[in-house]
């Protein structure tokens, strides 16, 4: 068995040892991956799901604590399959076999080493999509460069202090958006095949969050000025009220005022992708987490 190492892999940066099994730091979980499913999945944007899919592993834990996470079971309570490096690149090769786009790592980066050792023993011959909540290393993401093909990160927050409200850390927006810039200079603009599937690029997704539109604002203002011209944007009206959520004023979803907002602030700053409508906000559309393709 390997000695446990200090983590320091994401901007909390416990410095917690972990074993394989067992993890003390903000994540919770081992050095094993965990995993919760591994099935093509549809419901990402088009230029990711395309016709058959993206090849989708969805990770155990996190290294945020999103007060009104879709996902508790596996992001906050652990759910999941541990899997060897030899385990893991066999799924990732199932998935390849399937016919999918894509291989999508999804919330992967408490797993990486693992990660990055499955890769080692199976390197798909389809794109590589990185799947984060926004909060990492710049360090951790130049790692991967050469490694990921697009990046599919989430700009969550702007202010401190709904950051801190929502997703338990200060300073979610100083270390997203210095991120994201190094996505988006690693890997270039957007390029996609004759299908329309994205093969390399950064695609930025926000969730728009009720009562918190001019957060949304801000981080539109951060995509237009600050990132390459060009980058696409997923803006997303999924919001569902979930039972765990304690935070005030989010029992409820976005209103059609909220989102009139949103638009014409990312009309006005010219920023180009993808939106969603009202029925996208449904829990119908989170996948079972029942081991399904382990």
């Amino acid at each position: 068995m390997s000695e446990p190492a200090p983590c320091r892999l994401c901007p909390r940066r416990c410095g917690v040892l972990r074993s394989p099994e067992k993890g003390q730091g903000f994540c919770r979980v081992g050095s094993t991956a965990l995993v919760a499913r591994a099935a093509p999945h549809i419901w990402e944007e088009p230029c990711i799901s395309g016709t058959r899919g993206t090849g989708a592993v969805f990770f155990s834990g996190c290294t945020l604590r999103c007060a009104y996470c879709q996902n508790c079971e596996i992001s906050h309570d652990g759910q999941g399959t541990p899997l060897s490096a030899r385990q893991l690149a066999d799924v990732f090769k199932k998935l390849e076999d399937q016919g999918v786009h894509s291989l999508s790592l999804v919330t992967p980066t408490q797993f990486l080493p693992s990660i990055l050792n499955a890769l080692e023993l199976y390197r798909p011959g389809i794109p590589i999509v990185y799947n984060c909540g926004g909060y990492e290393l710049t360090e951790t993401v130049q790692a991967l460069d050469g490694i990921v093909d697009v990046w599919l990160p989430d700009i969550k927050n702007h202010s401190p202090r709904l950051s801190k409200l929502l997703l338990g850390c200060e300073d979610y927006f100083e270390h997203a958006s210095a991120a994201v810039k190094q996505m988006c200079l690693q890997s270039g603009p957007p390029q996609y095949n004759e299908e329309g599937i994205m093969t390399r690029g950064t695609l930025v997704r926000h969730l728009i969050i009720p009562g918190c539109v001019t957060d949304t604002i801000n981080i539109l203002r951060f995509i237009a000025e600050e990132l390459p011209q060009g980058t696409p944007i997923s803006l997303m009206r999924q919001y569902t009220p979930s039972s765990r959520c304690r935070v005030a004023g989010l029992d409820r979803r976005v209103t059609d005022a909220e989102y009139a907002r949103a638009l014409d602030a990312a009309e006005a700053f010219r920023l180009e992708g993808f939106l969603q409508d009202a029925e996208s906000a449904d829990s119908s559309f989170t996948p079972p987490f029942d081991g399904t393709g382990i």
